[in-house]
């Protein structure tokens, strides 16, 4: 399998004065699936939603391991990683009024027992790996590809391990606890979105998805085929097809279900009896990216 012409491993390091193509994420194509109004809420009206402390310490967990990472070899130890989180969390939440808002101040009792639920969360990665046997390529990589319909792949990868033989091994952690059946689907969309990425890139298919639930410890595996990838690939079209044809018309329909609980825009939600803001149309030429909440889960 060849790349696709001009497509970028490291898209995200352009000028932000670069003017950029709507692209499809996997937590947007997530979106769209799960309720196509939630998708226009936060990809188009980009309505604002309020952190939990779930999601910030995800964010934060994921910093603190790509940081590791960034130590020799013989230094990336529990006490350093331990080390790191409160520093995480104050640079991470300097420009962010919201997650900090999540506090009274620093000596809020509840910001203590959140920072030692982020220490937990660490203790079990040590227990699911040794980093100290390990040299990723790259920790949380951006990477963007074209697929042959045109439709434009972005997404963010936590960790990429390459063996020496040239298999690729994907890598994602995960803060929450191990999936059910609705959860673990979702992981695995996301996974093979990242699988297909890179295989669209490389012209390899990666070996392994890995998926590590530090809240658990445990681990998930998957390998991926071609075939699958490219039944994976249609998928996306689809879901992009779909979204085009919404885009065009503002008709992006409510999906009323179990998940409606934890989402924050029920007042503008007809299932609830609110009413959407005013269409503001298709946002060309810039749709926005995954934020780093985005990505935790």
């Amino acid at each position: 399998m060849t790349d696709t012409a001009g497509t970028s491993i490291d898209a995200g390091r352009r000028s932000t004065g670069t003017v950029r193509r709507p692209a499809l994420s996997p937590s947007r194509a997530g979106d769209f699936k799960q309720c196509p109004l939630l998708y226009r809420f936060r990809a188009v009206d980009r309505l604002p939603e309020k952190p939990t402390k779930a999601q910030v310490r995800g964010t934060v967990v994921h910093a603190v391991l790509e940081r590791l990472f960034a130590l020799p070899i013989d230094e990336r130890l529990p006490e350093r990683a331990e080390a790191l989180l409160e520093p995480c969390w104050q640079e991470l939440s300097a420009d962010q009024p919201a997650w900090t808002a999540l506090f009274t101040g620093p000596d809020d009792p509840a910001l203590a027992e959140w920072l030692g639920s982020a220490r937990r969360l660490l203790a079990g990665y040590f227990e699911l790996e040794d980093p100290r046997r390990l040299e990723p390529e790259a920790c949380e990589l951006l990477v963007e590809t074209e697929l042959d319909s045109g439709v434009l792949l972005r997404g963010y990868i936590d960790r990429i391990d390459v063996a020496p033989t040239g298999e690729i091994r994907v890598v994602d952690y995960k803060t929450g606890a191990a999936p059910r059946a609705i959860g673990e689907g979702k992981a695995l969309f996301q996974m093979k979105f990242y699988a297909l990425a890179l295989w669209r890139l490389r012209g390899v298919v990666p070996r392994q998805l890995r998926l590590m639930y530090l809240a658990d410890r445990q681990s998930l595996s998957y390998t991926p085929d071609e075939a699958e990838l490219r039944r994976f690939e249609r998928t996306l079209d689809a879901i992009w097809q779909a979204i085009l044809r919404a885009g065009r018309t503002g008709d992006f329909r409510p999906n009323r279900s179990r998940l409606c609980d934890w989402c924050d825009h029920q007042a503008f939600c007809p299932e609830f009896g609110g009413t959407p803001p005013t269409y503001p149309g298709w946002p060309e030429p810039v749709a926005p990216d995954e934020t780093p909440l985005d990505r935790a889960d």
